[in-house]
């Protein structure tokens, strides 16, 4: 019996790609009309609010410090270790009018209060307003359109200028849709979601380049074939590679949400959303988008060649 090897496949991927497009094309609708209508769900890092610093005389557990800021009334703080298991870092939303003083008093009295809490001091306690939030949401929207055109430019150097409007195709897709996901779910967005944004940013297009290269490299060898048999042929001789690395990426991130702590939720989710619609892209948007623009054989013939080929 012959087994089945992901090194040996002949999937007519792109057999599927008019039902792929079509459905990229209403999620991405859905996803740009969740960001007009519902907005993103910005993090203290965008919006401002108070921080807290609180040290322990001895380590801490996050849940224990989180349950008791829950009893007291600040169900809405975000609570992480900071420097040490001995350093706690708060954070309170904008929207509770009292100023920062108040606050940390407040949150000092009742980590006090609890269970091995009687040592707690407070180092620090400051305001940060909406202005500093503003900048980041600005800083990180140029970084993610710097890191875009910056891809733009490299692949329409490496690539036919067809390949090239398919990678920034895809690597725009898995964008939107990730922001989307965390609009259309409510989900809270901060800079560590921002961080995974643009690693997505570099997944997508690591992993649609080495597909787009095998393609390259296959119009250039394969002297028989139709333009979508060796596209197809492509994706499948990168098929082991393209699993293998987003399987090994995806365990990880998995593992990170779930022992990373309620901090890395945003950051884990991000990459998991897109490693997932990164390795469809590859195939579905990258390739088929090409096909789409009338890629040929002799795009991707070499110039030298061509104009032997044409001598008499």
């Amino acid at each position: 019996m012959e087994r089945f090897s992901l090194y040996n496949t002949n999937i007519d991927f792109l057999r599927w790609r008019k039902v792929a497009m079509a459905w990229s094309i209403i999620v991405l609708l859905i996803a740009v009309g969740s960001l007009l209508v519902q907005g993103m769900n910005l993090g203290l890092d965008f919006t401002g609010g108070t921080v807290i610093e609180v040290q322990y005389a001895q380590p801490v557990e996050i849940p224990k410090v989180r349950e008791t800021l829950v009893k007291a009334g600040f169900g809405d703080a975000q609570t992480q270790h900071f420097g040490t298991s001995k350093d706690v870092l708060i954070r309170i939303p904008p929207h509770d009018q009292r100023n920062a003083a108040t606050l940390s008093n407040e949150v000092l009295r009742a980590l006090q209060d609890a269970e091995g809490g009687a040592g707690a001091t407070l180092a620090r306690a400051e305001f940060v307003g909406p202005q500093v939030g503003q900048e980041l949401v600005e800083q990180g929207g140029l970084a993610a359109l710097g890191a875009l055109a910056g891809i733009l430019v490299y692949v329409m150097f490496r690539f036919e200028w067809r390949l090239a409007v398919g990678t920034i195709a895809a690597t725009v897709h898995d964008v939107v849709f990730t922001v989307g996901w965390f609009s259309l779910f409510h989900l809270e967005f901060d800079l560590t979601v921002l961080a995974a944004v643009l690693a997505v940013i570099g997944y997508s297009v690591n992993d649609t380049v080495v597909v787009l290269d095998r393609i390259r490299e296959n119009f250039r060898k394969r002297r028989k074939g139709s333009v979508l048999e060796i596209m197809n042929r492509s994706i499948n001789e990168t098929l082991s590679r393209t699993l293998m690395t987003s399987l090994a990426t995806l365990l990880s991130v998995i593992v990170l949400y779930f022992l990373g702590g309620t901090v890395m939720h945003g950051f884990s989710i991000a990459m998991i959303v897109g490693i997932l619609v990164g390795t469809y892209s590859s195939i579905y948007i990258a390739s088929a988008s090409a096909l789409y623009l009338g890629i040929s054989r002799e795009d991707l013939l070499p110039k030298a060649k061509e104009a032997a080929d044409e001598r008499p």
